[in-house]
């Protein structure tokens, strides 16, 4: 963070938070010096942020351990959290590629199948534009690394729109736990894992 001067969830500082009531507003440089502003509206989360910003020293997430000093929160604890509430080894990359790879395909879905492969191409960046955005990437970052190319080749052959309304509601039905459009890249996902 201070070498590059951007900022990640683990490395946010007092200074990029901004808390009134139950709102939380989180402004900072990211990578590739790209600006965000994010808020959430949740009172519990608000003060549980408000507590530990109130902690001495810069840090945002921080906590006071059994003895009482301040320990900060990194991306290796977050990640540690997670393994072990998922009981697999995910960590916070995953979700985020998770989270661009469903974007992905719901907004390809969504936008349906193209006549020509000019404009089945001019979609997809079109689709990474957009996933870019909501992840607060670059494209290209966002494309090489937050979208599982098999949703893309398979817009790019005509397939991707067809066999997500095919799997969507068989695998939706299986597993509540996840969201419709979860559930269809999920299950489309697997079925390219079968071959």
């Amino acid at each position: 963070a201070r070498a590059n001067r951007s900022f990640g969830l683990a490395t946010l500082r007092d200074r990029h938070v901004q808390i009134d009531g139950s709102e939380v507003r989180f402004r900072f440089r990211g990578k590739s010096g790209k600006f965000h502003t994010i808020t959430l509206r949740d009172r519990r989360l608000a003060n549980i942020v408000r507590r530990s910003r109130d902690l001495p020293g810069q840090e945002l997430f921080q906590y006071l351990d059994d003895a009482g000093a301040v320990q900060d929160i990194g991306a290796d604890d977050v990640n540690e959290y997670l393994r072990a509430l998922a009981g697999e080894e995910f960590t916070a990359k995953d979700f985020r590629t998770w989270a661009g790879t469903v974007l992905a395909a719901q907004t390809l879905r969504s936008i349906g199948v193209a006549d020509t492969q000019t404009e089945t191409r001019r979609r997809v960046k079109e689709a990474i534009e957009e996933v870019a955005a909501r992840l607060g990437n670059t494209p290209t970052i966002c494309r090489a690394c937050y979208v599982h190319p098999v949703v893309l080749d398979a817009y790019l052959d005509g397939s991707l729109v067809e066999r997500l309304a095919q799997v969507a509601a068989e695998e939706f039905l299986a597993d509540g736990r996840l969201s419709e459009e979860e559930a269809a890249v999920l299950a489309f996902l697997r079925s390219q894992a079968k071959g």
